[in-house]
């Protein structure tokens, strides 16, 4: 089968497309073939070998996975022996975060992984990029956020794969939401559902008179610090994009003052926590609230090229390979 083969840390010409060997599903597999997978910021990141504590997990000088990629979609070729939650002819989507593989054309995964049936009212390139930013932000907004129907939510960076799913499972939750993003894409966050719009090259959300209980950076751009004083009094900060700066308000405000900062690791979550949290998503996909958002598509053979583009930091939703 065709792959893309990742030899180094660095720049996106680090990828190659090689044949490799088809995998062949284990007893308590399937083989899916994929009809679309997900590039996202955090894989431009790992890309990079930076911040170089994550190559403790990733390889220290070069990835141990050869394959990269974990979100995807695509319709079950085989099941093992022994499994009975799937079928053959079945389309699924979900995320290998274990053994990553899904920068190819077709990846193998135990039935009882993050994988569930593709909901009838969403395409392949819809789904594949739904798990990262729809858990990541579901992480986020309600096992750290606690977020409440009728808060005040403000999501950082609205646009992007995080943000547009935040706005829409923000709203879900019945809060009442802020986006910020550049003025081209106002209208996409507003159809989102956004109440509000911020263009950030017009305004500081951080200078204005509003106050947000929750502060969602999904781009890790504004510290805590800058954030503070458009937090209520009991205001929480969050992000994803972890960094000294960050882990140190984490640790200072976990011990003094009322407004906190917070941060997780959702690919580092239990796998039985990320599948409660995949179920959840379902719902609100399954209730109409909450819809993929898909910027463009690549050839698997120009992953190179969809990683530039994920790095110039502009994206609308997500990012895909199809093979």
């Amino acid at each position: 089968m065709k792959a893309i083969i990742t030899t180094a840390y660095g720049k996106p010409e680090v990828f190659k497309m090689d044949s490799v060997e088809k995998p062949i599903a284990k007893p308590n597999e399937i083989l899916v073939k994929i009809k679309a997978a997900s590039v996202t910021k955090a894989d431009t990141m790992m890309r990079t070998g930076k911040p170089y504590i994550g190559r403790l997990f990733m390889g220290l000088t070069k990835p141990k996975n050869e394959i990269w990629g974990t979100g995807f979609a695509g319709i079950i070729e085989s099941i093992g022996e022994n499994v009975n939650q799937f079928k053959v002819g079945d389309k699924v989507f979900g995320e290998n975060i274990k053994s990553f593989g899904c920068y190819a054309e077709y990846v193998a995964l135990p039935e009882d992984g993050i994988i569930a049936k593709l909901p009838e009212n969403m395409s392949f390139k819809e789904a594949a990029g739904m798990c990262d930013g729809g858990i990541t932000s579901l992480n986020f907004l309600c096992n750290l956020g606690n977020i409440q129907h009728g808060q005040k939510v403000l999501i950082n960076g609205a646009s992007g794969s995080l943000g547009s799913a935040a706005i829409q499972i923000a709203k879900h939750y019945g809060a009442e939401v802020t986006g910020v993003c550049s003025a081209k894409n106002r209208s996409m966050v507003l159809e989102l559902g956004a109440d509000y719009v911020i263009d950030y090259n017009q305004n500081d959300f951080t200078e204005n008179e509003n106050k947000y209980d929750l502060i969602y950076d999904t781009v890790g751009v504004r510290s805590f610090g800058e954030c503070k004083k458009a937090l209520t009094k009991n205001g929480l900060y969050i992000s994803p994009v972890l960094g000294m700066p960050l882990l140190g308000d984490v640790i200072s405000s976990s011990l003094f003052g009322t407004k906190k900062a917070k941060f997780s690791a959702t690919g580092a979550l239990p796998e039985m926590e990320i599948k409660r949290l995949m179920a959840i998503l379902l719902e609100i996909i399954d209730a109409g609230n909450l819809k993929g958002i898909v910027d463009k598509s690549y050839p698997l053979e120009q992953v190179s090229e969809a990683h530039e583009y994920v790095d110039k930091g502009h994206k609308r939703g997500n990012i895909v390979l199809v093979a």
